[in-house]
């Protein structure tokens, strides 16, 4: 049998390229970048101890996550939007329910768990093709071509291999990020920081939000939460290299927040990056192939609500554990299916349209049991 081939160094890819290796199955990820140091690899995220640990723990490095981690980020914060804290959440120690790590900590874990050359980088893939039972054929934009017994879309919210299998493509929510970054923020924002403390802080007042969270190394992330059209900016005659008119259109819509809020809207260093929120059809299923896969945001793309990473972690853990258990790649696939399709669809029932959660007022469910 050919290894299975896998789209995406995404953390869903990395952590099944893993795990079957553990179990003497050494797959290849195929990936578009030219390098791991491509491109920045975002913010922070928290892996929970009821699935992105466990896959953690099968692949052998939870203890090492651990070591990475920042417990202390488990620190939430939510005030309205004059500022007022209404909530605090602040971890007891020795806390790991859900410790935070740097996205790109967490990736370079799981990268360097693997063996040299497990990764391909530089391989944009242009089209899958093949016998519905395999073995199916990878064309890349280079020109190469190369067949796998099995292929993992592990590819994120824009998956071409989600298209053998599914004609579904992701629908904007209604809802638009507009990230800005904080450096050195100690010394340099001093207020931010304290505003944020060593977790996240939350801000909304129905039509629109704040929410910032600290990453390692002195750094904060913020991120402007709108009810708008995806094309906001544009519309409004400006382009996302135009800091100055998109901040004067940001105090405008915030301008009866605080001015220690609206800090986190004109202090960032730097131009904004434009996030508009896609979220795949509700639910989002497909006819089984005994050939191609999917796992995370391939498969189940949901509003950014703090479980897209764990659950593409967890299916990646459950998908290599079945080719490990399993006669043969077809068998493996429909056991994966059979467990990772039921769960994706409750969970993307219980967050569809869940991106207007994050505009709401409303205080998380655990505050009427923590002290203010």
């Amino acid at each position: 049998m050919q290894e299975p081939s896998s789209t995406g160094r995404r953390p869903g890819g990395l952590t099944c390229a893993r795990i079957l290796q553990r179990h003497g199955i050494f797959p290849s990820v195929y990936d578009h970048e030219t390098g791991p140091g491509a491109r920045d690899q975002g913010g922070t995220l928290d892996l929970h101890k009821d699935n992105g640990q466990i896959a953690l723990r099968e692949a052998g490095l939870l203890e090492e996550f651990f070591r990475l981690s920042r417990p202390e980020g488990q620190e939430m914060r939510q005030l309205d939007p004059a500022g007022t804290l209404l909530f605090q959440h602040t971890p007891d120690e020795g806390e790991r329910f859900k410790p935070e790590i740097d996205r790109g900590h967490l990736r370079d874990l799981l990268l360097g768990s693997l063996k040299p050359g497990t990764v391909r980088w530089g391989h944009t893939l242009r089209s899958l093709d093949g016998p519905v039972e395999g073995p199916r054929q990878l064309h890349f934009a280079d020109g190469t071509t190369i067949e796998a017994d099995l292929v993992i879309g592990a590819d994120g919210a824009w998956s071409r291999v989600r298209r053998a299998l599914s004609p579904s493509t992701p629908r904007y929510s209604g809802v638009s990020f507009l990230e800005a970054w904080f450096h050195d923020v100690d010394d340099r924002h001093a207020d931010i920081a304290d505003l944020v403390g060593r977790g996240s802080a939350a801000a909304a007042d129905g039509d629109r939000g704040l929410f910032a969270q600290r990453s390692s190394g002195g750094h904060i992330r913020a991120y402007v939460i709108q009810r708008l059209p995806a094309d906001w900016i544009t519309a409004g005659g400006l382009t996302v290299q135009d800091t100055e008119g998109i901040r004067a259109l940001l105090l405008e819509r915030y301008r009866h927040w605080s001015p220690r809020l609206r800090r986190l809207l004109t202090d960032n260093d730097g131009l904004y990056v434009d996030r508009p929120i896609h979220a795949l059809p509700v639910p989002h299923v497909w006819d089984q192939h005994p050939a191609v896969t999917l796992l995370g945001d391939a498969a189940h793309l949901m509003p950014p609500l703090g479980v897209g990473v764990d659950l593409a972690m967890l299916d990646a853990c459950q998908l290599a554990l079945a080719l490990v258990d399993n006669d043969t790649v077809g068998d493996a696939v429909r056991a994966y299916e059979a467990t990772m399709l039921p769960r994706s669809q409750e969970m993307q029932q219980l967050l569809d349209n869940g991106a207007e959660e994050l505009l709401s007022t409303e205080l998380p469910d655990f505050a009427t049991t923590e002290d203010h």
